[in-house]
């Protein structure tokens, strides 16, 4: 089984690069609805609508206009989450984001870091790049 390292992923809003990114995360469900009856002997269910939401981490960069400062609140963005690099054939995921939150931190003696998280607005498309 191939394995992917980290350090080969990128995000990107549109067609620029996020600086600095350090950690991404992705999590997609389902809806359910259990649709049961009296008889059955194990539960069931049909799956209703999908959702995803996610967070971005960086090292903050204030000149990064077009990647996190872009990931204001409330913007809605074309996100595109790259696991292995955007070379072909590598795997991307899309969707269009609605920036929930952001938040930034400093502590004395690190470095100033930013977090968005993110909610899909519509479907998650994963691909690949051609």
């Amino acid at each position: 089984m191939a394995t992917t390292h980290g350090k080969e992923g990128i995000v990107k809003v549109g067609a620029n690069s996020v600086a600095e990114v350090t950690q991404w995360s992705l999590t997609e469900t389902a809806e359910t609805a259990d649709d049961s009856a009296m008889g059955d002997s194990a539960r069931t269910h049909l799956v209703g609508m999908t959702t995803a939401t996610g967070s971005i981490a960086c090292h903050w960069d204030p000149s990064d206009t077009n990647g996190q400062v872009a990931l204001a609140v409330g913007n809605s963005v074309a996100l595109k989450l790259y696991p292995g690099g955007d070379g072909s054939g590598d795997a991307e995921i899309t969707c269009t984001a609605t920036i929930t939150s952001v938040s930034p931190a400093g502590q004395m003696d690190g470095i100033v870091s930013q977090s968005f998280d993110w909610q899909a607005n519509g479907a998650v498309t994963h691909g690949t790049v051609s």
